[in-house]
């Protein structure tokens, strides 16, 4: 079916019977250019599948907590160069509408390397999209002419003073998927309004305008700029603000191991290293060049721990290294292990490696300012799924301390708020081995985070201390943090609704659970309901986020946990922490506790054989 008149006589032979889907196969073969994806579509057709059809077609993405993010492939619900382009078009009406100088500070545009070029829908490739589509409106356009780490976009946008940024980028996702994720001038990932407005405007624009598909431009227009070289040296260069021992790091003799995970991280790690005086991690050979198929890995993501570090624990035995670093494919994600005296190799969570990191940071920071008073000016932030240990930091040392909504988008909207106040940010972080290091980038950033870890390594090493040792030093100051996530997959979202309807009607209607396994609840919070019954109005403080569902209960014993479903994956997540006053160190009582509300909360509330969930299996 190379054109419409063949697609009409196909369509007239064998309808679907859907005037709906009939119409959304008509748009996407009239509007789709690119031979990969319009076959497939075309294949589908004549071979009846009407509901996978229906799937692919008659839905459209939605932004969730890291913007766009689906399998490759076609159909409007999917990602792929026709609703790269429609996004795009949305992007550019929203921008210039928000922005009358919009021709004068132009647009950042970067990709990791997911995707292959066989397939059509390669990062490169979306990325030339993306830009084509703005140059096309006399946009100027700062298109990395590489890949990049995702951090180096929010930098960019900051750096250059763009109107918005857009990483095409799927992180730490399966390898079928990509996405699409916007900054804004600040820097920060767009949270609503943004996001609604521009979906708005997707919707507005969804027939390609006739340049869109011109992605020649980037070889010919004016418009479009080259930011490497200058956007790396800047981020090196500022990279050294958050170094404080560069002589200490010369001079050490800790070994560090260096996965990129097949991603993007390899070389800008190793740069950083350079940057903080040490000499370069030794890289995993087989997991150091970007391959958008994974293969040496069960699933991109190191958060997933041991089992995925695999090849890097290995290869840091044979070299001697006590130390192994993990950045995640599009190296905004940071995963640590250490190697005990008993050779066994401990993986820090999230949420261990915050406590370290955010102890570092202020550690530092109170060196190069002794007055206590300065104390009031800096602030460090958390997602409200993650630990409390910043809390608990907070309550000792005097300095501010907020959470957000799970994402960085809501982290770095609330920076945005507080550097208005006068406020400065030390440090941010999510459970999900997210960090922000100083204030160089209002986003999370793998590469920062790595080489800051790797000095802070050295410098406990170098006074005979082990970064868990340093871990039980801060829980003995701050108290006992003991937390636990995981997660259960459900691709069914009715039966996701109705597990969390459940909750809201527990006992009766509109009554929430009183205990659970036995342990009495003290508070409950539903943000997906805006309700809150530790607040006098009973109403939440955090902004009610109404499109995904999040539910936190407070034990009477100080035992924290949250359900959650997770905005870029078919998950329901988990989060249970056990907050201990300081002097409280019978941890091992503690985790017995906490796992027995753990296996409570998962049994009771999410009900993994009645609803036929997927438990995680590492």
């Amino acid at each position: 079916m190379g054109d419409n008149g063949d697609f009409n006589a196909t369509l007239n032979c064998s309808p679907t019977g859907d005037p709906r889907l009939d119409k959304a196969i008509y748009q996407w073969v009239c509007w789709d250019k690119n031979p990969q994806t319009r076959a497939q579509i075309e294949a589908l057709l004549r071979g009846g599948c009407v509901e996978e059809l229906r799937q692919r077609l008659c839905s459209r993405m939605t932004f969730g907590t890291a913007g766009l993010r689906a399998p490759m492939g076609a159909g409007f619900a999917l990602i792929n160069d026709l609703t790269i382009i429609q996004s795009t078009q949305g992007m550019y009406k929203y921008c210039a509408i928000s922005f009358p100088d919009l021709s004068s500070r132009g647009l950042v545009v970067g990709y990791d390397t997911r995707g292959q070029e066989a397939s059509g829908c390669s990062g490169e490739r979306l990325a030339r999209l993306t830009a084509a589509v703005m140059l096309c409106k006399g946009v100027p356009v700062y298109l990395f002419p590489t890949y990049v780490p995702t951090p180096f976009v929010p930098y960019a946008v900051k750096k250059l003073r763009a109107a918005a940024g857009v990483m095409i980028t799927a992180s730490h996702n399966p390898k079928e998927d990509n996405g699409y994720k916007v900054y804004w001038e600040n820097g920060a990932q767009i949270a609503s309004p943004h996001d609604k407005e521009i979906l708005k405007c997707i919707e507005e624009s969804t027939e390609p305008w006739r340049e869109s598909w011109n992605d020649s431009l980037v070889d010919s227009s004016p418009l479009r700029r080259d930011p490497m070289e200058e956007i790396c040296r800047c981020y090196m260069e500022e990279l050294k603000s958050v170094c404080f021992h560069r002589e200490l790091n010369m001079k050490t003799r800790l070994k560090f191991v260096h996965s990129a995970f097949h991603g993007v991280g390899h070389n800008y790690v190793q740069q950083a290293f350079r940057v903080f005086g040490f000499p370069p991690p030794i890289a995993v050979p087989e997991q150091k060049d970007p391959d958008p198929d994974f293969p040496t890995v069960s699933c991109p993501n190191p958060e997933e721990g041991e089992a995925v570090l695999e090849l890097s624990l290995r290869l840091a035995e044979k070299e001697g290294a006590r130390i192994v670093l993990a950045t995640d494919p599009d190296a905004d994600r940071l995963a640590v292990a250490e190697q005990c005296s008993n050779c066994q190799w401990k993986v820090f969570t999230g949420n261990e490696l915050a406590a370290l990191l955010g102890w570092w940071m202020l550690f530092n920071w109170k060196e190069m300012n002794p007055d206590p008073a300065d104390t009031e000016r800096v602030c460090m932030l958390a997602t409200t799924v993650s630990s409390k240990i910043l809390k608990a930091f907070a309550q000792v040392e005097g300095f501010h301390f907020e959470e957000t909504l799970p994402g960085f988008k809501w982290i770095g909207k609330k920076i945005d708020e507080l550097a208005k106040a006068g406020k400065e940010v030390l440090f941010a972080f999510e459970e999900s081995i997210g960090f922000m290091c100083g204030s160089m980038v209002p986003d999370k950033d793998g590469v920062s985070a790595a080489v800051v870890m790797a000095e802070m390594a050295a410098y406990l090493y170098n006074k005979n201390l082990t970064l868990n040792e340093q871990l039980a030093n801060i829980f003995e100051i701050y108290g006992s943090h003991i937390s636990k996530t995981s997660y259960v997959i459900c691709h069914d979202p009715p039966t996701v609704k109705r597990i969390f309807n459940r909750l809201h009607n527990f006992d009766s209607e509109n009554k929430y659970p009183s205990s659970c396994g036995g342990y009495s609840i003290a508070h409950i919070r539903d943000v997906t309901t805006g309700y809150d019954s530790s607040q006098p109005d009973k109403k939440c403080v955090l902004p009610v986020s109404k499109s995904s569902q999040m539910v936190t209960f407070t034990f009477q014993n100080g035992i924290v946990a949250t359900l959650r479903t997770s905005g870029t994956e078919p998950k329901i997540k988990y989060y249970t922490e056990f907050c201990a006053p300081p002097g409280k160190s019978d941890v091992t009582s503690l985790n017995e506790e906490l796992q027995k509300v753990t296996d409570a909360l998962v049994e009771e509330f999410l009900e993994p054989e009645k609803n036929n969930l997927i438990r995680r299996l590492i």
